[in-house]
């Protein structure tokens, strides 16, 4: 193996190097589903509040050009694009995760992906080649980080999201290893992402990767013109590791940024959510279902959940503030009410999280019987396990653990279920036409230039 003088240097020479035919032809298969998924839930999100809102901020500052914005009837320019798509691929929470990294790495991949391959006239095949190099770079910074992003008060996505561009976009524009290598130490300049959103349920998550896909077309383009960025952006004194992580640092392990690339293919393991909340309370939501079809809600004394121990900050506590959410957001990220939904409706999906549920006292009143405890048998990382035990009024107990959450693992969605779950996001936006001209051209997007998917993702 070669000596590469910094893990950047390493992963651009992955970059680089990287063909279609290089590329097992599973892990191309898989691509184009997270793709599709991803997509999904951009057009879904055009049917929400936040994305008008976020769409019209861009435009007060967007220059003209060719790039397509899902929804959007004209072209913008290139970062302007990958921004607004960024906010709407992520807007709803409900795209793919990589559970081993904990990072959204497609969001943190495509925005800019679709907006430079639009730029540059790429091929489809082109297209791909970079998104998974960028889904690569995006999880090996997740698996290295090791949860310390999250530990430190980082969003992991937002900060991977940042490499993984300049990765995506100088691929895109023929950056050779030297450059790509810059391109990453420019990205590290503007690498962050504070979770404080958590707080009150702002909407700075949403915005997050699409300025990770700005921040890396500007230092791919920054490098392709000689800029000259930093070559050990990770591992050096005030690289990456250390500046962001500082007490955690203990907890990573730096060697993950390059191990088995080309030869072991994370993205094929990324996970496609089956529900719109936060990823770590799916194995919960699981036994909960699965309670439901057993018992009357209305018998219900107490609920225990039992969640992974490291991410109960972050879905369960502060416990008083879990228990009435006020927005989706909030929603998304309280176990305590996602667990109740399922018990009550036996399922959970977009409608589970419009303004009326906020104020459902008989799904609030369930809610505040939902208490929090660390999963003593959990399978955190690899999976985002979780179990529950619901006390009834006559005092039996009904207990269920999921080992694997659905998505995950051997309970992954294939192309049946992808679909389906595009289909339910797409028409609460678009009509059943433009729903499958949009996967049609996912689907053959080895055969197409990325120009073709651009035209179907406008409005009519």
């Amino acid at each position: 193996m070669k000596n590469y003088q910094s893990k950047a240097e390493a992963l651009a020479e992955f970059a680089a190097n990287l063909t279609w035919d290089s590329i097992p032809a599973e892990v191309r298969e898989r691509a184009q589903l997270q793709i599709l998924d991803t997509i999904g839930v951009g057009v879904a999100a055009r049917s929400y509040p936040f994305a008008a809102k976020a769409i019209a901020g861009v435009k007060v500052l967007a220059g003209t050009g060719k790039c397509s914005v899902i929804g959007e009837p004209g072209g913008m320019s290139v970062r302007d694009a990958a921004l607004a798509n960024g906010m709407l691929l992520h807007g709803l929470d409900f795209d793919d995760t990589h559970l081993g990294a904990i990072i959204h790495a497609s969001v943190a991949s495509l925005p800019a992906a679709l907006a430079v391959g639009e730029a540059v006239g790429a091929s489809g095949q082109d297209m791909l080649v970079a998104y998974v190099a960028g889904m690569e770079t995006a999880i090996r910074i997740g698996l290295a980080a090791n949860g310390a992003f999250h530990h430190a008060g980082y969003h992991a996505t937002a900060v991977a999201s940042h490499f993984s561009s300049a990765i995506v976009a100088g691929k895109l524009m023929g950056l050779n290893v030297h450059e790509l290598t810059m391109a990453q130490g420019v990205a590290g300049s503007s690498a962050a992402g504070l979770q404080v959103f958590l707080e009150e349920g702002a909407w700075t998550k949403r915005f997050h990767p699409g300025w990770g896909a700005v921040a890396g077309i500007t230092a791919a383009t920054m490098a392709q013109q000689g800029f000259v960025g930093p070559s050990r952006v990770y591992e050096g004194k005030f690289g990456l590791f250390e500046t962001h992580f500082q007490d955690h640092i203990n907890d990573t392990d730096i060697d993950q940024l390059d191990a088995g690339l080309g030869e072991r293919w994370e993205l094929a393991a990324t996970a496609i959510k089956p529900y719109p909340v936060c990823h770590f309370i799916h194995g919960c939501a699981d036994a909960a279902i699965e309670i439901s079809r057993e018992i009357d809600v209305g018998q219900i004394k107490a609920i225990e959940a039992f969640l992974p121990g490291p991410t109960m900050p972050i879905v369960a506590e502060p416990a008083a503030a879990k228990l009435t959410p006020k927005t989706d957001y909030e929603a998304k990220f309280s176990a305590q009410f996602v667990v109740a939904t399922c018990l009550a409706k036996g399922c959970f999906g977009l409608a589970e999280l419009r303004d009326e549920c906020f104020s459902d006292a008989e799904l609030l009143d369930l809610t505040a019987k939902v208490t929090c405890a660390a999963d003593p048998d959990t399978s955190f990382p690899t999976y985002f396990s979780g179990g529950l035990v619901v006390h009834l009024d006559n005092g039996q107990k009904i207990s269920r653990h999921v080992p694997v959450n659905s998505g995950a693992g051997d309970k992954m969605l294939d192309e049946t279920g992808v679909s389906a779950k595009f289909r339910a996001c797409a028409k609460m936006s678009i009509d059943d036409d433009q729903a499958e001209r949009i996967r049609e051209a996912v689907l053959a997007l080895g055969n197409l230039p990325v120009s073709s998917l651009g035209d179907v993702l406008r409005a009519n």
